[in-house]
């Protein structure tokens, strides 16, 4: 507990004196005659801070601080010394402790002490909960030979400047592979900032990335630094490169070209330093043949290109996907995690995953908030193809290339049907390029309306 104090001392007057004084404070405290009865106690019970007197009998104070480490203990640990050196002192800090208080006790500073102690040390734990996350949402799991290629191409380009273009299907985690790229950079301690193009008004685009001066348009009623800027020594990602507009391509070609860039509205230029990391679900050589993209801006950016697989071309890592986002969902829900038995792992290998990693994160999130079941089986999976088929009828296709044709086939036709047989609307419905569903309705022999 966060307000429980554990006091450590061999002398008993010293023991019930700090006991009435902070009980006073409204800590709950417990208290211990020697290292071995404090080592027993925190076998058992969780305290906010221990005040660890250093001379004690049997095993002294510095050695129970070492023990308590080394079995995971993390409370604050504020060490109490009538014959404190600097070497004692060294020893201590060395082995995690927060501070010292020095004998004849101040009960006013050993307070304030106790109080900073677990102030910082809850500070701490905060950071490290933080840190953990940050890792978590970076890890990039599964050991296919694409993944284990991807994670080795990182390793090679990230500590460069050399700009990248990340393509690949919709969901199959181009963003995590630029935020990997940045933290195995030098530029990992400065801004990774990220905007995606698709999502901005094609007018604002340019403000996002270059900033504005004041009075520059309507409703600019005071400067504001742009992407670029804010990213300077760091890293800018920019997502969904192929829907830039013609004019912001022609300015981001400057910039690539000179690192300095004139604000909407300005003519004072600014410098920056950046790394461009690019990512694209469209193929842009598509695009440059039609006349949608620069050529010259596509060399600029592609400098190193990285191409994310999709779920399918990798399902031997989707149980151990599965078992990542059944972790942390089960624990950011607070529930048990689920038993994934074979035929729902057989199911799910059998279906196409349109949506790749991002679908099958959001289907395993499902399953924890939706489903009490402790085991789940193919017949527990959430509905995954339009037409409320059961996933297993899949199974009866003799070969796992006829099953996902089949189930593509259905699921183009349906979406395709939503839209009355707009291919663009369907795309986008389905989260894929269109370029991409014209080469797989002419392959499943699908024709246009």
């Amino acid at each position: 507990m966060q307000n429980s104090i554990l006091i450590v001392d061999d002398e008993r007057g010293i023991r019930e004196t700090l006991r009435g004084v902070l009980e006073d404070e409204g800590f709950i405290v417990d208290t211990a005659k020697s290292g071995e009865a404090c080592l027993k106690k925190l076998a058992s019970n969780v305290y906010g801070c221990i005040l660890l007197d250093v001379w004690l009998p049997e095993i002294d104070g510095l050695e129970t601080l070492k023990r308590l480490r080394a079995e995971g203990n993390d409370s604050a640990v504020v060490m109490i010394s009538g014959h404190g050196n600097i070497e004692t002192a060294v020893s201590a800090t060395k082995l995690g402790a927060f501070d010292f208080v020095e004998k004849p006790l101040s009960l006013e500073k050993t307070i304030l002490t106790v109080r900073n102690a677990i102030k910082q040390r809850d500070l701490e734990r905060v950071n490290k909960n933080l840190s953990d996350q940050i890792n978590q949402d970076l890890e990039m799991v599964g050991e296919s030979i694409a993944m284990r290629a991807l994670r080795k191409q990182i390793s090679i380009v990230a500590p460069t400047d050399g700009r990248v273009l990340i393509s690949g299907e919709s969901g199959t985690g181009k963003e995590l592979v630029a935020k990997a790229i940045h933290s195995e950079s030098k530029r990992k301690n400065t801004p990774f900032i990220e905007i995606n193009s698709a999502a901005i008004p094609e007018d604002l685009v340019e403000s996002e990335l270059f900033g504005h001066a004041k009075g520059a348009f309507s409703g600019a009623l005071k400067a504001k630094k742009g992407k670029f800027e804010i990213a300077d020594g760091g890293t800018l990602f920019l997502d969904e490169i192929g829907d830039m507009s013609e004019r912001v391509q022609a300015k981001m070609l400057r910039v690539l070209e000179e690192q300095r860039f004139e604000p909407v509205g300005s003519n004072a230029p600014v410098s920056v330093d950046v790394r461009v990391i690019s990512a694209t679900n469209k193929r842009l050589d598509d695009l440059i043949e039609n006349g949608n993209f620069r050529s010259d801006l596509f060399y600029r950016l592609n400098v190193i290109p990285f191409q994310i697989p999709p779920l399918r071309e990798r399902l031997e890592d989707l149980p151990a996907l599965v078992e990542h986002f059944n972790k942390r969902f089960s624990a950011d829900y607070g529930k048990r995690p689920k038993v994934y038995l074979e035929s729902a792992i057989d199911a799910m290998r059998n279906y196409a995953w349109l949506g790749n990693v991002r679908e099958l994160r959001n289907t395993v999130e499902r399953i924890v908030i939706m489903n009490e079941k402790e085991k789940i089986g193919a017949d527990d999976l959430p509905v995954l193809n339009p037409s409320n088929a059961p996933i297993a009828s899949s199974f009866r296709f003799p070969s796992f290339k006829e099953a996902t044709d089949a189930y593509q086939r259905e699921f183009i036709l349906h979406k395709l049907e939503e839209t009355d047989g707009n291919v663009t609307k369907a795309a986008e419905a389905m989260g894929v390029d269109r370029s991409h569903l014209y080469r797989r309705m002419k392959n499943l022999g699908i024709q246009q309306k």
